[in-house]
């Protein structure tokens, strides 16, 4: 373990902190001198305060900021609500003020533990509002977190997602992003094995390492290039005095923040230089977006040593899970077990953290699972960020993911008349950034730039139209048990 890390690293931050506080300070007596500020060395000056307050890490959760949404072309306020709370995590409900015409779909969002914060998939959540009752895992700093509650590793992770799922209650729906699909498909296999009341009605599983023998990407590559023991000794840390958790072994949210930037420095560097460029010369619009996109980037958590540590070994050493080995509280996790719960498995085709057929992997470890309930989705021209924030995924994965939910919901629920349909995006739509990447990440995660905007899909089976591919399997007939679902 690294004894000095964490320690020399808080030190620096409190060092900065008033010299990011006073370029606040004179960025607000620029507004109030608007005269100077409107001159080219007021804009100069702002510019470089701006770059000054970025320059460190929030150890805070940003707040979600989602307070309405539109449901039927009239806007609905949100209100969030903790329906379940442990010492690491809180199940952040997402309740709409007023009360839907018909139940919606209960879907619990897993957010990974990458080192960034929940509100990484605000743009997921936000999409799925209008037509989900949408729940979400808000996993808690481990800095924060006293010793006295105890250890948490990968056991107690997926032991959340069983726990959260039975607080929501049978025929509710998962989808997990990146990190924690192995967790949530061990949580199912699990449930599946005792026949537990609350398995869920579908399974969403978006672009997650499942099986990284698959494509290995350079992530993959560096989480295997050196033993665990070297990461426990390198790379695990204490979090120092000052803090609830102090004394506890994590692996800090600036060690993998310093790893993701590193990987594609240049990129960065090209960012804040945009950024300073565009402040200076007034055009506040282009600065504040890549501002925002950094401050929600560089709020970054801590992880546990002991869930880091195994996700490692079990995940991207010892491949586990494809091989039948994975063990959870004892028990081996066999997905086989799984014949109820509805599968969809989703990937991005320029993909680097996660590669193609990874996520894949996931539908042949279900093979008691009826093929009308497995279904599988490649969008091109996206990386890893892409698969579940941006256009792409608000017009052409979430119908989709919608549909698949809808399809296997167990109530009978009201389709929306304005659900929304798989759609072209623009050619001329900019290039997004990936990101976000997983914990599952040994050292770091590659960002990924995603490509042209393509044309949208729309089939049921194996079907290529435009560039997006769909490779979804044909449902068999089977009895209605509820209204029918949202069309693609």
């Amino acid at each position: 373990m690294n004894l000095f890390a964490y320690s020399t690293y808080q030190a620096f931050a409190d060092m900065m902190l008033p010299i990011r506080h006073g370029a606040a300070l004179v960025n607000r007596s620029l507004d109030t001198w608007a005269t100077f500020g409107a001159t080219s060395h007021g804009r100069s000056l702002r510019a470089g305060c701006d770059l000054l307050t970025l320059a460190g890490l929030t150890p805070v959760r940003p707040p979600f900021e989602i307070h309405s949404v539109i449901v039927e072309g009239k806007p609905v306020a949100v209100v969030e609500e903790i329906a379940a709370r442990t010492p690491f995590c809180s199940l952040l409900h997402f309740r709409k003020q007023t009360t839907p015409a018909a139940p919606q779909p209960r879907v619990l969002v897993i957010a990974p533990m990458s080192g960034h914060f929940a509100t990484l998939l605000r743009g997921t959540v936000r999409t799925m509002l209008a037509e989900h009752d949408v729940y979400v895992t808000d996993w808690h700093n481990p800095r924060d977190v006293p010793l006295s509650q105890g250890r948490f590793g990968f056991d107690e992770f997926v032991q959340h997602v069983i726990d959260f799922t039975e607080t929501i209650g049978p025929g509710a729906h998962l989808l997990a992003v990146c990190q924690p699909t192995v967790a949530a498909l061990a949580a199912v296999a699990l449930m599946a094995d005792d026949d537990h009341p609350a398995q869920p009605a579908s399974m969403t599983l978006m672009a997650g390492p499942i099986d990284t023998r698959v494509n290995p990407t350079r992530v993959n590559e560096l989480a295997k290039s050196k033993p665990i023991e070297w990461f426990e000794q390198n790379l695990i840390s204490a979090v120092p005095f000052g803090f609830p958790g102090a004394h506890r072994r994590v692996y800090p949210g600036f060690v993998q923040l310093t790893a993701f930037m590193s990987m594609n420095l240049s990129r960065h560097l090209d960012s804040f230089e945009t950024m300073h460029y565009e402040r200076a010369k007034g055009d506040h619009t282009k600065a504040d977006t890549i501002r925002s996109f950094y401050a929600e980037y560089f709020a970054t958590m801590d992880l546990t040593a002991d869930f880091y540590l195994e996700t490692v070994d079990t995940v991207f050493q010892r491949h586990a899970l494809p091989l039948r080995e994975l063990e959870v509280m004892g028990r081996v996790v066999d997905p086989s077990k799984i014949r109820r719960t509805a599968l969809l498995t989703v990937e991005g085709e320029k993909d680097d953290i996660c590669a193609v057929g990874q996520t894949l992997a996931a539908q042949d470890m279900c093979d008691k699972l009826r093929p009308y309930l497995k279904t599988h989705h490649v969008q091109t021209g996206v990386g890893h960020y892409g698969v579940f924030n941006g256009q792409r995924w608000e017009r052409q994965i979430y119908p989709r993911v919608r549909a698949v939910i809808y399809d296997n919901e167990p109530r009978a629920v009201l389709v929306s008349s304005m659900a929304r349909t798989i759609q072209p995006v623009p050619a001329a739509t900019a290039a997004e950034v990936t990101v976000a990447a997983p914990v599952a990440s040994a050292v770091g995660a590659v960002d990924a730039v995603d490509g042209e905007a393509v044309a949208a899909s729309n089939g049921s089976t194996a079907v290529k139209s435009g560039d997006t591919v769909s490779t979804a399997k044909p449902r068999a007939s089977r009895p209605s048990r509820r209204r029918p679902p949202a069309t693609q």
